[in-house]
């Protein structure tokens, strides 16, 4: 919640008097979204393959304390220029976060336990949109002026100071991996390992696989699996259809809404869309299916924004965009899911693996925070045509990846081709041996 609320705070503090302060125009404002992603891509895959090697409890609450303190810096910016090279740096110590807590629940949980997981962590996420209209609306309009400082620097203030504090709190909680968690006694450390590795001979692995990559080795090896590329598409077919997220506060404003208000109606898009993440991501686990709960989601998202370009009524399209921000958001969880599951039982490779799809995915920010300009408010044609095609697109390349999928298992899940490893007597020995713990 604390990573999303920190990162898109910048859209409320926009609406609350930050762009007339520091003299921004439209296309500075995008240049402003978009450095925060030069700074993330540039480092979460090396942050992944750092932590895959390193303790959670510490690296990323790490992390969370460093961007708290970068944020409430923020607060004391002058200009744009200055505004530029906060949010770099904010990108940059960020960048790690999301992709590493997605290899810890990965390394944690089953595949048929892992998407209502990922709804469970992406929700906060969600919400943070909704606390941050929640937020922005009483910090910006009851703090103005207080000690002689703007509402929207004190956003910021109260915001990055609020992260510091969890950062310090979480470490004393936050495990390490099955094997080496401190506080676990070493009979639930076994457990917890037993658990996946039966998962992955049930998926078929003829063993479970503990070798530990290089950094080199488990690069590679992510590189050359072309699921790795198949997800990338898929994934940033996702996120584009996402970019309207930072847009939401000023899509508001065209519609004639101000003031606190304008604040406050920013919540409920993001109230549907933790419903529809929490419910797809569950629905996901219980029938043990991806591709359905990816492309009728993100199909039925792109089919609302193609609405929006039909229909001008300023609540019907309020309300469609809420809609829309549902099926998008539904579609995320468990697509990260599915990423983890065909991305191989080798920790480092899955670590690689994630931080690329994560990085792919997070790029589409460099052209997506052009396609919202005020100047096309409120119609937002562009805006909303490319969306409806990122949403069609990703539906399309769920049904493709289901496809080849099944036409192309892993090569080491095949005793000969087209016949699938039988893992029933590798899977009783080690249920056995779970059971004996």
């Amino acid at each position: 919640m604390l990573n999303h609320l920190d990162r898109t705070s910048i859209a409320n503090a926009r609406v609350g008097g930050m762009e007339v302060d520091l003299n921004l125009s439209s296309t500075d404002y995008s240049t402003i979204v978009l450095i925060f992603f030069v700074g993330y891509l540039s480092a979460e895959i090396p942050s992944n393959m750092l932590l895959s090697h390193m303790r959670p409890s510490l690296f990323l609450p790490g992390l969370t304390f460093l961007w708290g303190i970068v944020v409430t810096l923020i607060s004391l910016v002058k200009n744009k220029e200055s505004l530029i090279v906060a949010r770099l740096f904010l990108g940059f110590v960020e960048s790690g976060f999301f992709p590493g807590v997605l290899l810890v629940l990965s390394s944690w949980y089953r595949k048929a336990e892992l998407a209502k997981r990922i709804g469970i962590l992406y929700s906060g996420g969600i919400l943070s949109g909704a606390f941050g209209g929640l937020i922005s609306g009483g910090v910006i309009e009851g703090l103005e002026g207080v000690g002689g400082i703007r509402g929207w620097r004190w956003l910021f203030i109260i915001e990055g100071l609020i992260t510091v504090s969890a950062s310090v709190v979480v470490v004393f909680f936050l495990p390490d991996w099955p094997s080496d968690t401190k506080w676990l006694s070493e009979e639930e450390k076994k457990l917890a390992v037993l658990r996946l590795e039966i998962d992955q001979v049930e998926h078929g692995a003829s063993s479970p696989d503990s070798t530990k990559l290089s950094h080199r080795q488990a690069l590679a090896a992510a590189g050359k699996d072309w699921r790795t590329y198949l997800f990338c598409f898929m994934y940033i077919m996702i996120l584009s259809s996402q970019t309207i997220l930072y847009f939401i506060p000023s899509i508001v404003v065209s519609l004639g809404y101000q003031g606190q208000e304008a604040q406050f109606l920013t919540i409920p898009p993001y109230v549907v869309a933790c419903a529809f993440a929490l419910s797809v991501s569950f629905s996901a686990d219980h029938f043990k299916e991806q591709m359905f709960h990816v492309a009728l989601p993100i199909g039925f998202s792109g089919l609302l924004y193609a609405l929006c370009l039909a229909i001008s009524e300023p609540k019907a399209r309020y309300a469609l965009v809420c809609l829309a921000f549902g099926g998008t958001f539904g579609a995320l969880p468990v697509a990260l899911a599915w990423v983890s599951s065909v991305a191989g039982s080798q920790k480092q490779k899955r670590a690689i693996t994630l931080a690329i799809v994560n990085t792919v995915g997070n790029s589409s920010n460099f052209y997506g925070s052009f396609l919202w300009p005020k100047s096309q408010g409120p119609e937002f044609v562009l805006g909303f045509a490319m969306a409806t095609a990122f949403g069609f697109s990703c539906a399309l390349s769920a049904v493709l990846a289901k496809f080849l999928l099944y036409r192309f298992p892993r090569e080491e899940l095949l005793v000969e081709p087209g016949k699938p490893l039988p893992a029933k007597d590798d899977s009783l020995a080690l249920k056995n041996s779970a059971c004996n713990i």
